[in-house]
């Protein structure tokens, strides 16, 4: 009799990606997709009637952001509403901002789209005995230790919302459904996108595509 595997859901935009982590889990006989979509919406549903051990979600999950899913799993319910999903954010940065704020929404791994697979598997075996797993190809040290890097990163002065709004931003996503995916008005993204370009003295979008490609946050 084969030991039971942990339960596994997740969303990824790009199928092939999608299958091959499917593909990962399947090959290690500890874990199991029982669900998988590119649609963050989608993904919740699947969580919900899931129960599932683990959620996989990318970090720009369409329809629904990949935070808003991590603060929804790390709510303290009690009772039969009690989320048990350990969740881990799949993504391709590594600078300090987007770390702080996926482990800040209450995701329990973090991890780079351009690990190993077996770095995948060390990343779902940590965060699902209970630890915090960070990819190894990102410098924990430099981003918690308090020796004046935050003060010179000019992401820093932004909220987690002002933050998750220019990511869209700079990804091309309108107004519109960035409002979607956060749950909150077109006019809330508005005040948002006013203040964040306000902090970083950025006046369009363009500048602020520009400054993302400096910082490395996305590629030319």
């Amino acid at each position: 009799m084969q030991p039971a595997r942990n339960s596994v859901v997740l969303a990824e935009e790009f199928g092939l990606l999608r299958d091959g982590i499917a593909a990962v889990c399947e090959s290690s006989g500890r874990y199991r997709v029982v669900a998988a979509t590119a649609c963050g919406e989608e993904a919740w549903n699947l969580i919900v009637s899931h129960a599932p051990d683990l959620a996989l979600i990318d970090f720009q999950s369409p329809r629904l952001h990949s935070l808003e899913i991590a603060k929804r799993l790390a709510e303290p319910l009690a009772g039969p509403r009690a989320y048990k999903t350990r969740c881990v954010i799949l993504t391709s940065r590594t600078d300090r901002k987007t770390v702080i704020e996926v482990l800040r929404a209450g995701s329990q791994g973090f991890f780079v789209k351009s690990g190993t697979g077996k770095q995948l598997l060390d990343c779902l075996d940590q965060v699902l005995d209970g630890g915090i797993y960070v990819s190894p190809n990102v410098n924990v040290q430099s981003i918690f230790t308090p020796d004046g890097r935050a003060a010179a990163d000019p992401l820093g002065s932004l909220s987690a919302r002002e933050y998750q709004v220019f990511s869209l931003l700079v990804d091309g996503v309108r107004a519109k459904e960035i409002a979607g995916r956060l749950q909150v008005s077109p006019k809330t993204v508005d005040t948002y996108r006013a203040n964040l370009m306000k902090k970083l003295n950025i006046h369009d979008v363009p500048g602020l595509v520009k400054f993302a490609i400096q910082q490395q946050l996305i590629s030319s």
